[in-house]
């Protein structure tokens, strides 16, 4: 019973590793299993698993850190486990470019192809 269990962990601990952020690292705050205390705008398969990106602002212990959460998510506690989070990595392709809307006098807008 023994051998198995530490062939177990053996399997397991290869793929393991160990998260650290530092304050002002910005992360993605895993939403998943709270789908159903809270639900992010979606339902179902399309519920969102990730939301964010959120500043770290301190570290609590050796695994959890405060987030800095906008005020519409007033009703969470800011506090997460390390295995919540994910790094955000920033991109400048992840920003869309977009021109401005001309609207006319009563509202319209015109459509132009590109």
């Amino acid at each position: 019973m023994l051998t198995a269990q530490s062939r177990q962990k053996s399997y397991a601990d290869v793929g393991h590793k160990d998260l650290e952020f530092e304050v002002g690292d910005k992360v993605f705050l895993k939403v998943a299993p709270m789908k159903e205390v809270l639900r992010f705008s979606k339902k179902g398969k399309l519920n969102l698993w990730f939301i964010g990106p959120f500043e770290i602002l301190e570290r609590n212990g050796l695994v959890a850190y405060r987030l800095a959460l906008p005020p519409s998510l007033f009703a969470v506690h800011n506090i997460f486990h390390v295995s919540m989070l994910r790094m955000y990595v920033a991109d400048s392709s992840h920003v869309v470019d977009y021109e401005p809307l001309h609207l006319n006098e009563n509202l319209s807008y015109e459509e132009k192809s590109i």
